[in-house]
């Protein structure tokens, strides 16, 4: 494996029409709107075929595996110092503070903190941090979400 701190570039080859901006649910995205409208292609092609739009700049994919690949990266480092316990026990640790964490919606739902402090992210804040997508979703019942974790709904 490479000590590579960059992600590859990987451009898309298509988009999906997006009605709300992706970090915000809910809220309108004028850029993205009126994307895919189909009753005026932009560029056809010798095969009379619309050409597909690109929503997004190639900069906005790499940007979306900045994190994957500096995870990697810190990972391999540790593999090369300390052997291959180090990332195999960091790699546990994270699965278990992240099954083991759970707090009913009600309360807010699970915070993902305990995770965050093992990835060294405890000081960061970002758009998923905020906006975790269930923002315009009906908030459970405290007693029927209990009841359905512990199987109790039969």
């Amino acid at each position: 494996m490479s000590l590579r701190f960059v992600p590859p570039k990987a451009h898309p080859t298509h988009t999906s029409l997006e009605t709300s901006a992706p970090s915000a649910p809910g809220v309108h995205d004028t850029l993205r709107s009126r994307l895919a409208q189909t009753s005026a292609p932009a560029i056809a092609s010798s095969s009379n075929k619309p050409v597909e739009l690109q929503s997004a700049h190639p900069l906005e994919a790499r940007l979306v595996q900045w994190r994957e690949t500096q995870d990697r990266l810190k990972m391999e480092m540790l593999r090369r110092q300390f052997g291959i316990a180090e990332p195999i026990r960091r790699g546990m640790e994270v699965k278990i503070a992240t099954a083991g964490e759970w707090r009913p919606a009600a309360l807010g739902g699970a915070s993902g903190v305990h995770k965050d402090i093992l990835q060294g992210r405890d000081t960061e804040i970002g758009w998923e941090d905020v906006f975790v997508g269930n923002e315009l979703r009906e908030v459970p019942d405290f007693h029927t979400e209990m009841e359905t974790r512990m199987k109790m709904n039969w």
